[in-house]
């Protein structure tokens, strides 16, 4: 199965210059808590912002350059690869490997900040008559999570 993991602005922005123009820890947790165990997929840009291999999950860097390797990295350069690797995938960003990869996705996990950003690099639009909402919780709203969110789980429809 392939999933899509993402936090994106009211106007979908995921990103400004290569890194997130909010700090949410609440959605930090509920990546961790989604991705650990499984394998996420981002593009290089994406895992040269985390500046790591994220710990206790297999990091698939998705690249066009031959000679980008990294230590504790797995490396692909076509998202025909995708559908090669084992166990449950989540398709983690940026905005280049969510388009090229959208139509593998079989569900979705958004957590949607109901704040505008500004941002460089956005979310791709997609037809919602594709998707159904299996849940949608509300994010708690703290000291330290200052914008409201939702966190979102949409499955694929067969239509």
């Amino acid at each position: 199965m392939v999933s899509l993991i993402v936090c994106h602005s009211a106007q979908n922005v995921i990103g400004y210059k290569n890194s997130m123009p909010w700090h949410l820890p609440n959605d930090l947790k509920h990546v961790k808590k989604l991705t650990e165990g499984n394998t996420i997929v981002m593009g290089r840009k994406t895992f040269e912002s985390i500046g790591r291999p994220l710990p206790n999950r297999r990091n698939v860097v998705l690249t066009q350059n031959e000679d980008f390797s990294y230590k504790g990295v797995d490396i692909i350069h076509s998202t025909d690869d995708i559908e090669a690797l084992e166990g449950k995938v989540f398709i983690f960003g940026g905005s280049g490997v969510y388009n090229q990869t959208m139509h593998l996705v079989d569900e979705m996990h958004i957590t949607r900040i109901h704040e505008t950003f500004g941002g460089d690099t956005f979310f791709p639009e997609y037809d919602s008559s594709e998707w159904e909402l299996l849940s949608s919780e509300e994010g708690i709203v703290d000291e330290k999570n200052r914008y409201p969110h939702e966190f979102l789980h949409y499955r694929r429809t067969n239509s």
